[in-house]
């Protein structure tokens, strides 16, 4: 009982993910496949009353037909004498009726299909944008790539053969009907060749299941080695090492071709076996259609291209079947990241926030990722355009508490308010929008350094004046003006062009453009030299009073004028006080200071 519920579930798993994100529309596809199949049967019946007319001048006999013969009932009741010019024209009919459904079905194929993958893209994008930052930052980045880019196409074949699978098995139905009227006995051998040839075809199944899915996999990795080589392929190129790891990506590459090759000779069995399976059948059943069965002439014909058709309908079947196991593997990977993307997605609050008013207030925090604790016992409150900054050994909690006062991760327990609201009630993407954020690694894209401080917004006078506003915040007006094009010049893929005091300067003017109340610097200076430290630092001073800073920093000379600083250590606040406060309070702070050379 439960292996046949097993198989059931193997072959229909496919269809229930297609109507998941299809519905209805997916039977009107087989009900075309249906309809296309049934009117060249039609078509073809009508073989029986041509060779009829042809063989003998008593005109067509509907008793030598089988039960088939109601076909010809038919026509005759509704007033129609068959003559042979009468038998083509109708017969012309049926397979012009099926000409026009079946281009009709396939236009409506490819508009279903192009909105299936359509829809897949958008549900996986969305669902990747609603995901908990904490089961993000959890996920392999070469799985999120891959699925994202190559499983989606290859999900888009598995549309295309599973429903070809469908198709075949209705088209086999059909004229293994059709063939049943005509022959009860001819039929059953084609449904005992069917049996055997499924039997048969099963070893290559499972197979071709296993290789798929050994195939996503390497994909995955593959997907994140590439990622890997472009973000650091300066260190490696420095360093001579990008040898070695390019020889991690050929072994990856070398696996990914095995397991397509696999994939491909399985492939090819049961293309190789098509046609000479056909001729040795056909030949053996029309040995048994004279030697067993009897029957005329003409009704060995027609019931022969029956077989032929629903034959080759139950090879293609097969085939098509093969082909849809190749990209198994990426449609459950497919299943498994939605599902992931289901489950872990964030619960909204549903307050719109509007602007900060009073400042941000956190109570007995505590945070875990999974059995360890990082943040306990966390009290704070933060005043509306103070600047505060968060200082403490790596691992202290600085950065996971930067990260729940955004909202990105949330609390274990207690609470962080806003206006005696929990951050948890409002709705994250209004709240967000008041945050500006610039972190170690400034975010710069490949375009030119207007929409790049603007998000792409449009060139409007109102924006114009609002990018020179940012650009002077942010100190950056003596740097356009040295650039040939000004705030159209390209500054190359992640800022390439630039160095890392203008890269931080341009994300620091982004964030300024946004009109936010909370900019938050994270280690935004770690990186520089002592001069370009300076620079930003003064930049940052000049900030204080008009927004409210957080600064989290090892680098103590950024923050010393900050107007107050919460020292942490092992996921506690130890203190909270000014910068020369701490020097005389703390030995561990004024030890950090004196290891600085402050």
């Amino acid at each position: 009982m439960s292996n046949s519920k097993g198989v059931f579930k193997e072959y229909t798993s496919g269809f229930s993910f297609f109507y998941a994100h299809l519905g209805n529309k997916v039977f009107l596809i087989l009900l075309v496949s249906l309809l296309t199949s049934v009117l060249d049967a039609l078509g073809l019946s009508m073989f029986l009353p041509l060779l009829q007319m042809l063989n003998q001048e008593g005109g067509v006999d509907p008793s030598v037909m089988g039960k088939i013969g109601f076909l010809v009932e038919g026509i005759r009741n509704i007033g129609i004498n068959l003559s042979l010019t009468k038998i083509i024209l109708v017969m012309l009919v049926f397979f012009i009726l099926k000409g026009i459904v079946k281009y009709f079905g396939s236009i409506y194929f490819i508009i279903l299909q192009q909105a299936f993958i359509r829809k897949i893209r958008v549900f996986l994008l969305r669902g990747l944008n609603e995901i908990s930052f904490k089961e993000f930052i959890l996920t392999d980045s070469g799985r999120i790539q891959n699925t994202l880019s190559g499983e989606v196409d290859r999900v888009s074949n598995a549309f295309t053969t599973y429903f070809g699978t469908l198709k075949n098995a209705l088209m086999a139905l059909v004229y293994l009907g059709f063939a049943f009227l005509i022959n009860p006995g001819f039929a059953l051998l084609v449904i005992v060749f069917g049996i055997i040839s499924h039997f048969l075809f099963k070893i290559i199944y499972s197979r071709t299941r296993k290789a798929s899915r050994s195939l996503t996999e390497q994909n995955h990795v593959f997907q994140g080695q590439i990622i890997q080589h472009v973000a650091h392929f300066k260190y490696l190129r420095s360093t001579g090492m990008i040898e070695k790891f390019t020889k991690k990506l050929e072994e990856t590459i070398f696996s990914i071709e095995a397991s397509r090759k696999r994939l491909g000779m399985l492939s090819s069995i049961g293309g190789a076996v098509i046609e000479p399976v056909v001729i040795v059948v056909l030949a053996v059943v029309m040995w048994v259609q004279f030697y067993f069965f009897g029957g005329t002439l003409s009704t060995a014909m027609v019931s022969l291209l029956f077989f032929y058709r629903a034959l080759t309908s139950l090879i293609g079947l097969q085939a098509q079947w093969n082909t849809f196991l190749k990209v198994s593997g990426s449609l459950e990977n497919i299943e498994s990241f939605s599902d992931t993307l289901r489950q872990h997605q964030f619960t909204d609050g549903k307050i719109a926030f509007k602007t900060f008013k009073s400042g941000i207030s956190i109570e007995n925090l505590h945070f875990s990722y999974g059995s360890k604790p990082i943040l306990k016992e966390i009290n704070l409150e933060i005043s509306k355009n103070e600047s505060i900054a968060f200082v403490g050994e790596s691992g202290s909690g600085k950065t996971t508490l930067i990260s729940l006062i955004t909202g990105l991760l949330h609390p274990g327990s207690g609470s962080i308010k806003i206006e005696g609201i929990s951050l948890s009630d409002f709705q994250s993407k209004t709240y967000q929008k008041r945050i500006g954020y610039v972190s170690q690694d400034p975010v710069i894209f490949d375009d030119n350094l207007f929409n790049n401080v603007t998000f792409w917004d449009s060139k409007t006078p109102e924006n114009q004046l609002r990018f020179e506003e940012s650009i002077q915040k942010a100190s950056l007006e003596e740097f356009m003006q040295e650039l040939n094009e000004r705030e159209n010049t390209i500054l190359g893929n992640n800022g390439i062009n630039l160095s890392g005091g203008q890269r931080q300067r341009v994300s620091i003017a982004r964030e300024l453009y946004k009109d936010i109340d909370l900019l938050i610097l994270d280690e935004a200076t770690s990186a520089l030299d002592s001069e370009t430290e300076k620079a930003i630092q003064s930049s940052i001073e000049a900030l204080q009073g008009k927004y409210t800073l957080l600064i989290v920093a090892h680098r103590l000379s950024t923050i010393r004028n900050t107007d107050r600083i919460v020292f942490m250590d092992k996921g506690k606040i130890v203190d909270v006080d000014s910068f020369e406060k701490l020097i005389q309070k703390q030995d561990r702070f004024k030890k950090m200071v004196e290891l600085q050379e402050l």
